[in-house]
Order: structure tokens, then sequence, then C-alpha cells
């Protein structure tokens, strides 16, 4: 079985895609130089392989436990993987440096969690987990609660969690019935239970920080009237060590499908007179603040996505070359050759591939234009790109992440029988892939967010202006003469016409029939994400092209990403028009009442 290595060099290709060397020119970013980008990503690159992924094989097969006294064990290594994780600053790469983070681009942080999670992802989740409870309340928390909490979740000290699912309530969260009572001291007392949490127990760090959604006395019925609170696992003492342990506990494991190493929790509050915890922002403002952790953990789930997806596809190109099984043909020789060189199996591989990099390349733009949406000095640019942030996040999750499970079932298939075998690996990779389209929010409600707040609130427009870009890339492919840049510019140019039949359904009926819109939400979702991508590839397809009119001294690779590109167009461009066509004709046959 082989271990992960980082693909360092097309990670370094799509950060110039995004524009790396204008980001770190930011104000607040300028310490992120290219010799400190390159050495961050060498040492992580290093880190994944050599700790992180050795563990993967044995918490799939071990997976976390939960013990007769309550605790919660994680398979053995990943607490040492953890500390050192922690120990060398990897949990606050990305963080406000005012709190012990190291400040660095999220772009770059992007390239950095994708290794992780490509390394392991049922250990990245930890931290994920972690990034969007330090975003909540580095926005929403007093002045005492940053002091108190920020600093030591930063270093990994302590963990984070969010806390919104309970039984009834999945993704309705108007239906959570967990309660906070107010108290003399202007603490809550919480009362409740909340399934699926994420690492919402386990051995790693001192306390964990919940971040739990319930309602306080009185409060709006419905999602006015939920509020966000913060419940620590053990209740600091006055010197802000981890106190007395707080009345939550671990119930309950999940026995998943995937993940395993990753402790999936049912948490009972206030079986015992209550867990003490504190408001969080303002009352009833919950749901506003929680979405501030969810769009970081969607977009972190778009790069899991992309992350198995590379795992798979490093797993299957390693079988490919070394598994040999018949002849070749055309060949006459007759001598048995690896099965990389036969036809079907070279299709499944670049359909692998070509996927892989048009998903990187997008978060990677996604990222950046994060970078400038808050660093950017003038205020109409860091609006533009918080514009595209928010168009793209519903991308870069439902897209990759669906993607990521066909990628991974290729994987499989390239091993044939072997890949049904647990053994070999490939299997895990489907496994885990599964998660990736439900949690943090479904491809449905990706889809629903994309054509309702993302599309048909502003009339398409931001859409459109994407859509604006897409061709005038094709102008300037066909502008090289090149005829394979050609090739891609007549593929993207036909995909951004689907693409716009699909917008302009989408803006002409959401008001008028929006359930025939919502029937067609994640077949846009996919035209949108196949269409981006291929915006992507093509964009770098005439960077490899410049590179190579400029003498490159890595020709193969800028080669290879032209032939990428172009396979793209070909096998994965050329389903918009047929997404388009189920987009705005689709809607009759699914809402036909037969089916009740």
């Amino acid at each position: 079985m082989s271990e992960y290595i980082a693909p360092l060099r097309d990670m370094r290709f799509a950060l110039e895609l995004a524009g790396l060397a204008e980001v770190v020119a930011l104000p607040g970013l300028e310490d992120s130089s290219p010799d400190v980008v390159d050495a961050v990503l060498d040492e992580a690159a290093r880190f994944t392989s050599e700790v992180l992924s050795p563990l993967n094989w044995i918490g799939d097969r071990a997976g976390a436990t939960l013990g007769a006294d309550g605790r919660v064990t994680l398979p053995e290594g990943f607490k040492d993987a953890y500390r050192q994780y922690a120990e060398n600053g990897w949990n606050g790469m990305g963080c406000d440096p005012a709190h012990g983070g190291a400040g660095m681009p999220h772009v770059v942080v992007a390239m950095i969690q994708e290794m992780v999670m490509g390394a392991n992802m049922a250990f990245s989740l930890c931290p994920l987990l972690t990034a969007g409870a330090i975003e909540a309340l580095s926005l929403c928390g007093s002045a005492e609660q940053k002091h108190l909490y920020l600093d030591r979740m930063v270093s990994g000290e302590w963990t984070g969690t969010m806390n919104l699912t309970e039984p009834q309530a999945g993704s309705d969260l108007a239906a959570v019935r967990t309660r906070a009572e107010p108290q003399a001291d202007g603490s809550y007392r919480v009362f409740g239970q909340k399934i699926y949490i994420t690492f919402g127990d386990h051995e790693l760090a001192d306390n964990i920080v919940h971040l739990v959604l319930a309602r306080t006395p009185g409060a709006p019925e419905g999602m006015k009237g939920i509020s966000l609170f913060i419940v620590p696992k053990c209740v600091p003492d006055a010197d802000g060590k981890p106190g007395a342990r707080n009345d939550v506990r671990c119930v309950s494991l999940e026995h998943k499908l995937g993940i395993h190493a990753s402790p999936t929790c049912v948490m009972a509050y206030g079986d015992d007179g209550g867990a003490v915890g504190w408001l969080c922002g303002e009352e009833n403002r919950g749901i506003e603040y929680m979405f501030i952790m969810m769009n970081a953990a969607r977009y972190a789930v778009g790069l899991q996505g992309i992350a198995v997806a590379e795992r798979a596809l490093q797993r299957a190109m390693d079988y490919a070359r070394e598994r040999v099984q018949g002849t070749e043909a055309g060949v006459k020789s007759g001598e048995r050759v690896a099965i990389i060189r036969h036809p079907d199996v070279r299709r499944m591989l670049m359909l692998m591939k070509s996927q892989v990099e048009a998903m990187r390349a997008l978060a990677a733009v996604t990222a950046a234009s994060l970078d400038r949406a808050e660093h950017d000095p003038d205020p109409e640019a860091r609006t533009r790109a918080q514009g595209f942030v928010e168009l793209m996040i519903p991308l870069v999750k439902g897209w990759s992440t669906e993607t990521s499970i066909d990628i991974a079932s290729l994987g499989i298939q390239v091993h044939g029988g072997m890949g049904y075998v647990e053994e070999t690996g490939a299997a895990q990779y489907l496994r885990d892939a599964r998660i990736t389209t439900i949690y943090e929010g479904t491809t449905a409600i990706q889809a629903n967010d994309l054509v309702g707040r993302k599309i048909a609130r502003d009339g398409g427009a931001a859409a459109r202006a994407v859509i604006s870009d897409m061709h005038a890339q094709c102008a300037a492919l066909e502008a090289t003469g090149d005829a394979a840049l050609a090739v891609i510019a007549a593929g993207l140019r036909d995909a951004a016409q689907a693409l716009e039949r699909g917008v302009g359904f989408v803006v002409g009926h959401f008001r008028s029939d929006v359930r025939a819109v919502l029937a067609g939400a994640v077949p846009l979702l996919g035209l949108f994400g196949r269409a981006a991508g291929g915006w992507q590839m093509a964009r770098a397809a005439l960077l490899s092209h410049r590179h190579l009119a400029g003498g490159s001294d890595d020709a193969a690779f800028h080669r290879a990403k032209i032939a990428s590109a172009r396979f793209y167009a070909d096998h994965v461009l050329s389903q918009c028009a047929g997404l388009a066509h189920v987009v705005c004709q689709g809607a009759a046959a699914t809402l036909d009442e037969s089916l009740d």
C-alpha cells in the first residue's frame, strides 16, 4: 500500500495560477514571501507523508472507541501525531498573529489543509472543526472570551466543535430544542442532546470548546430564536486552566461507513444539573454566527473532496504502473504490459487526474479571492472578491465532493477485483469520500444556496460576470493560434453557453416556479462546477503555453497540463449541454405526482 505524497509541483502551479505573487503583496500578508511559502509547503509535505499518512490505514482498521469509563480513545499514534501537529504550529497557520497564529494567506493554508486531509482525512477533522470555532469566536466572542479561548485554540492546546444537529433537527435547524437557562452570575445552564458531533470527545487536547446552538426561555420560535453558547468540556479556572469537568459527555459513538478514526459523538448536555455555558455574541443570533463557522467548514470539506480524490488517484496510478496484465492493443510483439498501457485504463486515469487538477485550481482561486476580500486596500475590490467567494463556495463544496466520490470509485475500477479488497486501500478512499457530500450541508443544500442566494437574489449578475470571464478566456486561448488551445477554447465556450442557459432559467423562473428551479438545482451545481473547473483548466493551459514559449526547464510538466486541459474539455465540459437540458427541461417529470 502506497503512502500519500503531497503533489507539490501541482500545488505550486495552482498557487501561481491563483496569483500568489499578488496575494503576498497585499497589506498584512507581506511576511509570506515566496521563500517562506516554499519552506512551509516542503515541511508540510514531509510531515503529512511521514507522520500522518502511515496512521491512515491504522485509524481505518482500529477506529475510535468509547470505553466503559466514558473516555473516547483514538487509534495508536494519533495522540503523538496531534502533539507534533500542534507543537509545530500547523494548527495556527492561517490564524491571527495576535493570538499566536502565523497569519499565512488563505490560499497557502488551503494547500496545507489539502495535504493533511489527503494524508489522513479522519485526523484532519479535528483541526478543521477547531478552525471553524476559532473563526466564530474571533468575529462574535467578547474580549474576555477571546482572551480566554483563542490563544489556546490557535496553539492547538484546546480544540473546538460545532454542535448543531439534534435527533429531530438535521438540516431543519428551526427544530432545535436544546435549551439554555440564564443564571444569576451571567452564565447559562445548557440541557439537551446533540448528535453527529465530530471530535465531540477525545484525548488529544487538554480541553474541548463546544459551540452549541440552544434556545433561551421566551425566545422566538424557529430560526430567529436560536442563540450560540460556549460550553467547554472542562470549565476554565481563574488562571484559565481546565478546571472541573462540565456536565457534558459523550454517550455513544456512531458506527460509520468511513472516517473510522474520527469520533462522531452523541453528546448529552445537562444530565447532572446543567452544563455551564456562556452566550457567544448577541442572543437569538446563533444561526447567523454558526454560519460563519459553516462557510469556513464547507470550503474545508470541499478541500477534503479534493484531497481524498488526489489520494485515490495516486493509489490508482501506482497500481496501473505496477500491474502487468495482457498485451497492448495494436502492438504485435505480444509482450505483456502494465495496465496503464490499456486505452480504457488511461481514460479512467486521465478523468481522475484532470478533475483533481480542475478542483484544486478552483479551490485555490477561491481562497486567493478570500485573501483579497480581507486585505485588498480598495473597498470595491474587496466587495467584488467577497461576492466571488460566496458564489464559488457551493461549487467548491458541492461539486468537488460529488466528483471525489466518482474519482474514488474510478480508483477501485482501475484496480479491478483488487480494488474491492480492503487491503489495497482503494476502498477506504471511497468510504471516506462518501460523507463529504453529506456533512456541513448536503449537495442539495449547497445547490439550493447557489440558485437562491447566489444567482436569483442578484438576478444572475455575479454568475454572468464569471461567464463573461470564461468567454474572455476563450478569446485569449484562440489568440495564441495554438491548435490544442483552440480545442480547449471551443469546449469552454460551449460550456459557458450551457451555463448561461441554466442561469437564465433560474433567474426567469425562481419567483414564478421555484419548485421547477429547485428540481434542477443539483444538476445546475454540477453544470456550474464543471464549467468553472474548465475555466480554470483553460487558464492553466494558457499559463503552461506561456511557460513553454518562454523556454521552461519543466517542459514535460507544462505539456501534461495542456493535455489534461484538452482531455477535460473533451470528456467533462462536453457534459455541460446535457446538464443544461436537465436544468431547463427536467422538472416536469421530476415533479410528476406518479412518484407519490
